[in-house]
C-alpha cells in the first residue's frame, strides 16, 4: 500500500499551479508562510510549501494533526482567518497560535468533486496582517477549489493509468492462457496427421482440426472484444491504398478448407483500400463464417466486393432463414445471434467485431434480410 504522504505530496508536486498559487498568497496577502496540507483524522501533512520564515516544514513534513486548526477545518469545512491572535477573543488562548507563535493565519478546505475533503490551503505569519477582506476571502476560496479540481483530475489520471494496465495485463495473460492449450491441440494433430491412420481416426483428427481453427476464431473474437471494450475500442493500423484481393482470397480459401463441401462463390475487384489489411480479411472471415453457420447448407455463399463512388463496397449473401426485424436492431452489439440452434450456438462476438472494424474505418454496416437471402453489406470511405 503506497505512503500516505509520499502519494500526497506526489499528487500536488504534480499540479503546476501549486507553486504560483502559493506565491500569489504570500504577495496578496503579506503573509511569510503558505502551505497545500493532506489533512486526515490523524495526520497532517505539507504538501506543497513557501516559507519565507524559516517556519521549517518542507514537502512531506508533518505536524501533528491535535496541535493544528486544520483539523478543526476537517470537521467543520469553513474558511478560518484570524488578522491578530493577541486581540482575537476565540484564538489568542488557543493552543496552535501559542505552539507556533503565529499571529495571522488564513485557511481554506480543499474538497473533492466526490465531497470529501482532501485537506487545506493554509498561511501564517508571525506578525499581524490585514486579510479579513472580501477579496482575500475569495481569492483562497477560488484557490481552493483550484487545487481540489487538479487533485481529482490528478487521482483519476493515476486511477486510468492504473486501470489501464490491468487491462493490458487482463488481455494478455488471456490470450497466453487460451492460445497456449490450443497450440499444444494444433501441433499433436498436425502430427497424428503425418501418421498412418485408418479411415476412422483420420475423420477424427479432421475433425479435431476443425475445432482447433474454429477456437482460434474464437479467441480471436474473445481477444478482440476485450481490447473494444477495455481499451477503449478496436485499434486499425491504416495503411497505404493497398490491394485487399489476395488476402480476402486467402481468407476464403481457408474458410472453404475448414468447411468442405460449402460452396462459396467470389466476385472480389482489383481496388485499392486505405486499410488495415489484416483487419479487413477478419471483417470478410467473420462475415463469412456468419454465413456458413446460419445459411442453408446445399446454398452457395457470395462474396463480392467493389468500388463504387467513393465507398469500397463488401457484400457477403447467403440463403436461409430471414433474421427478424426485432433481432435485426440489435445484431450488432456482443453476444446477440440471429438463431440458436444446436451446435451452432458460438457467443455471439462475430458481427459485432466485423461491426467494431467497420467503424474504426469510418464506415458503415447493415443488414437485409428476408425469405430469400440474407445480405451484409460494409461501405468503407475510399480516402
Amino acid at each position: 500500500m503506497p505512503d500516505l504522504a509520499a502519494e500526497s505530496v506526489d499528487i500536488v508536486s504534480r499540479i503546476d499551479a501549486v507553486p504560483k498559487v502559493l506565491d500569489v498568497v504570500c504577495r496578496v496577502t503579506g503573509m511569510g508562510f503558505a502551505a497545500v496540507a493532506r489533512v486526515t483524522e490523524s495526520r497532517w501533512i505539507a504538501c506543497g510549501v513557501l516559507d519565507k520564515i524559516n517556519f521549517g516544514l518542507v514537502p512531506g513534513g508533518e505536524l501533528a494533526i491535535e496541535t493544528t486548526i486544520c483539523n478543526e477545518i476537517r470537521d467543520h469545512r469553513e474558511l478560518v482567518i484570524v488578522e491578530n491572535v493577541a486581540e482575537d477573543p476565540k484564538f489568542r488562548a488557543h493552543h496552535t497560535p501559542l505552539q507556533y507563535g503565529f499571529q495571522s493565519y488564513i485557511s481554506a478546505p480543499i474538497l473533492l468533486s466526490d465531497g470529501s475533503f482532501f485537506g487545506t490551503l493554509c498561511a501564517i505569519d508571525p506578525a499581524p496582517n490585514k486579510i479579513d477582506t472580501p477579496a482575500i476571502v475569495e481569492m483562497f476560496r477560488l484557490f481552493a477549489e483550484l487545487i481540489g479540481f487538479h487533485v481529482d483530475a490528478r487521482r483519476q489520471m493515476e486511477q486510468d493509468r492504473h486501470a489501464n494496465e490491468l487491462r493490458e495485463q487482463f488481455i494478455a495473460v488471456l490470450g497466453h492462457d487460451l492460445r497456449n492449450p490450443l497450440a499444444s491441440i494444433d501441433a499433436g494433430t498436425r502430427m497424428l496427421a503425418r501418421t498412418d491412420l485408418s479411415d476412422k481416426s483420420k475423420t477424427v483428427v479432421e475433425l479435431m482440426r476443425a475445432s482447433v481453427v474454429r477456437m482460434s476464431g474464437l479467441i480471436d473474437n474473445v481477444l478482440d472484444f476485450a481490447r473494444g471494450r477495455l481499451g477503449g475500442g478496436l485499434a486499425v493500423e491504416q495503411a497505404e491504398r493497398v490491394p485487399l484481393r489476395p488476402v480476402l482470397e486467402h481468407v476464403v480459401a481457408e474458410l472453404s478448407i475448414a468447411n468442405p463441401g460449402r460452396p462459396i462463390e467470389t466476385d472480389f475487384s482489383d481496388c485499392l483500400v486505405r486499410c488495415d489489411e489484416g483487419r479487413m480479411g477478419q471483417l470478410v472471415s467473420n462475415l463469412v463464417a456468419n454465413a456458413l453457420t446460419h445459411g442453408n447448407d446445399d446454398s452457395p455463399i457470395r462474396v463480392r466486393t467493389a468500388e463504387v463512388g467513393r465507398e469500397f463496397i463488401v457484400s457477403v449473401t447467403n440463403s436461409g432463414k430471414p433474421i427478424p426485424q426485432a433481432v435485426q436492431r440489435d445484431l450488432f452489439k456482443p453476444f446477440v445471434r440471429a438463431t440458436v440452434e444446436h451446435g451452432r450456438e458460438g457467443l455471439g462476438l462475430g458481427l459485432y467485431i466485423a461491426s467494431e472494424i467497420v467503424k474504426a474505418h469510418g464506415g458503415t454496416i447493415d443488414v437485409t434480410s428476408n425469405e430469400a437471402e440474407t445480405c451484409f453489406t460494409c461501405r468503407i470511405p475510399l480516402r
